[in-house]
């Protein structure tokens, strides 16, 4: 089974240059080794928004070209409308890039990875599947 993974892991993973990574990035490796990692132009676009050093975001774009990104339909953008204006019904807000992540998530029927605690908000409202990091044997 793909596995969608948020931007918050992947920005740790690419930025962090000291100290433990967690279990994360652990995952997101295993993931990428496994073939199993799904990627979406959004999650790319906000991974390397920002960075200003023209250094670091190209180092950043030639780690991120080895993965395609996984086209999206047109109906997948207006499932992502349908869930924002629901969570927004409920109080809950987020970004257009989540609930479009959302959306992809639901309409290809693949989990998503991610730090992101508003995903727990999301998932009272939308038929999302969040999955966490597998636990380590050994």
């Amino acid at each position: 089974m793909k596995v969608l993974v948020d931007t918050d892991v992947w920005s740790e993973a690419l930025r962090r240059k000291k100290g433990k990574k967690s279990t994360y990035v652990d995952e997101l490796v295993d993931l990428i080794q496994e073939g199993r990692l799904e990627i979406i132009g959004p999650i790319r676009m906000e991974m390397l928004s920002g960075i200003r050093d023209k250094e670091v975001f190209d180092a950043f774009s030639d780690k991120l070209a080895a993965f395609s990104d996984r086209p999206i339909e047109s109906e997948v953008y207006i499932l992502a409308a349908k869930f924002f204006n629901l969570c927004r019904s409920k109080g809950i807000q987020g970004s257009n890039t989540d609930f479009l992540i959302c959306a992809c998530s639901v309409h290809w029927s693949v989990p998503i990875l991610s730090k992101d605690k508003d995903y727990l908000l999301y998932r009272k409202h939308l038929p999302i599947k969040l999955i966490q990091p597998r636990k380590k044997t050994g």
